[in-house]
């Protein structure tokens, strides 16, 4: 039975065996994963597409107008876009990338439908300047600035097409036992 062994940056040849590879030529963006077999897998990193993380694709009805307001308002910053009209971007918004698209037919946002559709958190250093520029700049603030009781100070604003956002930053660190979580699994370690 091949097993996982470990995942390297191709850029250390020290590493390697047998270099089938052109470690002459190194590239930050290519990671190898080897078994315990010792056969070996190629992963390229995109910088197109976050990986190991949730990229989150929100859809709005007039998505030019929308990539003004999240900059404008949430001080998103817009990494690229493509389409006519456009018809899609990636932004940024603190280290998170948030994919947002224009809406086809028969696609709704939540202040069409009446009500929301997710509820998307990002994690901000600086909390009360973010909320304070959101607040100035017309947002719908939905909860003011708080500690929660598992150890989150954020806020929560709904957008232009009625997305619900919450800015957080950790306050605490505490164990999901200590405010009553029961514990299933433990987490994996980064």
């Amino acid at each position: 039975m091949r097993t996982f062994s470990c995942v390297i940056p191709a850029i250390f040849p020290s590493v390697i065996s047998s270099p089938p590879y052109d470690l002459a030529k190194p590239s930050t963006s290519t990671w190898l994963a080897i078994w315990s077999d010792r056969s070996e897998v190629r992963v390229m990193r995109n910088r197109s597409v976050p990986a190991d993380t949730v990229l989150p694709h929100v859809v709005y009805q007039n998505l030019a107008e929308a990539i003004a307001w999240l900059e404008r308002v949430f001080r998103f910053s817009e990494h690229y876009r493509y389409g006519d009209g456009p018809s899609g971007a990636q932004m940024f918004a603190g280290k998170a990338a948030v994919q947002v698209s224009q809406a086809q037919p028969g696609q709704a946002s939540p202040a069409q439908l009446g009500f929301g559709t997710q509820s998307l958190t990002i994690f901000l250093d600086d909390l009360d300047g973010h909320y304070a520029s959101a607040k100035a700049a017309g947002a719908k603030i939905l909860e003011e600035p708080h500690e929660t009781e598992y150890g989150e100070y954020q806020y929560a604003a709904e957008d232009l097409d009625g997305h619900h956002w919450l800015f957080s930053r950790h306050a605490r660190d505490r164990a999901p036992e200590e405010w009553g979580a029961v514990v299933k699994r433990a987490a994996p370690r980064p």
